[in-house]
């Protein structure tokens, strides 16, 4: 359907800079129903080979793979990594299907058959090019363009489905034109010993505190209140409104005058104590903890303002004349500033050992993604 029908018209729909104007073309509205199967399709399999024990404990670990871009690095770390290669349940975030800055895997797909794991995959986007920055730069062209999340597990999956979350900004506005939303993926595991709702979670970067904490008062609003719930991934909290550029550099600013060190250590390591406090009081509010389940204070993220990678990719957001202020501003820190974007929360559930699993990098040194891996052990009680 992809091939066939709706990409021919990508084309046309790239013209388009913003959603009103790309549904006054008439080859979209003809398209609509097939791009709305493919988005709110699932995608689901069992690659197991044996029956998976019960344990006293199980351990959860979510990471945002960075699309899958050093997928074999990946694969080896959640193959041989001591913390990774122990856990049960994979809440993956940023994962494509057919996108050539990812070598057109089908990325959870292939790590969920290469480690014998169950999987399930709902897609966010269908990708009308190769990407943002950096990735435009990907050798080949997409097959398919469709980037979403993903549940992998060494236990049955059931009950999935996906939670299609607003959007913070207009998709076809900019230069990484894409269809389609957010969208959580709630699947309950079927351990022999204990059943729970494992939830994959990407809250929108590019969006207000106020709009990621709807966006996760929606996935709430969606789930069961009969099972014990384990919610992981990236949840964007940079304490920044960032639906524009604009808010986002006045931001900066007012940051700039609250002092680097302040920030950094009282804000962006803890983003429930002010700007982000509003999704956190939320979360507590309906029942879930997440004091225990993270390493508070620790980053799950370092920006490097000199980074080729992640000045391309923010300098076609925000003018290029930023990026002096910012290593200004981070002088005393070599120009890294760190942040705490991943996170779990969980509901009627025993916690221990939350970990954080930095500087993931392959054998020739690059890292695996800008992410950290995070994870915490689930104990059956």
């Amino acid at each position: 359907m992809i091939r066939e029908r709706i990409a021919p018209h990508f084309p046309e729909f790239l013209s388009c800079q913003s959603t009103a104007e790309l549904k006054n073309l008439s080859s979209y509205r003809t398209l609509a129903p097939e791009i709305h199967k493919v988005l709110y399709s699932l995608y689901c399999g069992d690659f197991s080979r044996d029956v998976a024990p019960a344990r006293d404990r199980y351990r959860f670990v979510a990471w945002n793979l960075e699309r899958g871009i050093e997928f074999q690095g990946q694969l080896d770390a959640l193959r041989t990594h001591p913390f990774l290669a122990n856990a049960d349940v994979y809440l993956l975030t940023e994962a494509d299907i057919g996108m050539a800055r990812s070598e057109n895997r089908a990325v959870a797909q292939e790590l969920a058959q290469a480690l014998d794991l169950h999987y399930s995959f709902a897609p966010c986007y269908l990708n009308l090019s190769k990407g943002a920055g950096i990735e435009r730069k990907a050798e080949g062209e997409n097959e398919l363009g469709l980037h979403g999340n993903a549940v992998l597990s060494r236990y049955p999956i059931r009950s999935v489905r996906p939670v299609h979350l607003r959007n913070g900004m207009d998709k076809m506005h900019g230069r990484e034109k894409r269809l389609g939303c957010q969208a959580a993926l709630a699947a309950e595991i079927e351990f022999p010993n204990y059943r729970a709702t494992a939830v994959a979670v990407h809250l929108d970067a590019n969006s207000s505190q106020a709009h990621r904490s709807n966006q996760m008062r929606d996935i709430l609003r969606d789930l069961p209140g009969d099972l014990p719930v384990i919610l992981g991934g990236d949840w964007n909290t940079s304490t920044y409104n960032s639906s524009r550029a604009f808010y986002s550099i006045l931001g900066f600013w007012l940051r700039v005058f609250m002092g680097a060190e302040n920030v950094i250590s009282n804000h962006y390591l803890h983003p429930e104590t002010r700007f982000e406090r509003g999704l956190f009081r939320m979360l507590e509010a309906q029942g879930f903890e997440y004091r225990r389940s993270n390493r508070m204070g620790e980053p799950t993220i370092r920006y490097d303002v000199d980074d080729a990678k992640t000045r391309q990719n923010l300098g076609e957001w925000v003018p290029g004349w930023c990026f002096a202020f910012m290593r200004w501003a981070l002088r005393k820190h070599g120009g890294t500033c760190p942040l705490k974007l991943d996170w779990f929360a969980t509901r009627s559930v025993r916690v221990e050992n939350p970990v954080i699993v930095s500087d993931l990098r392959s054998t020739e040194g690059r890292p695996l993604s800008d992410h950290a891996a995070i994870g915490v052990d689930i104990v059956v009680e």
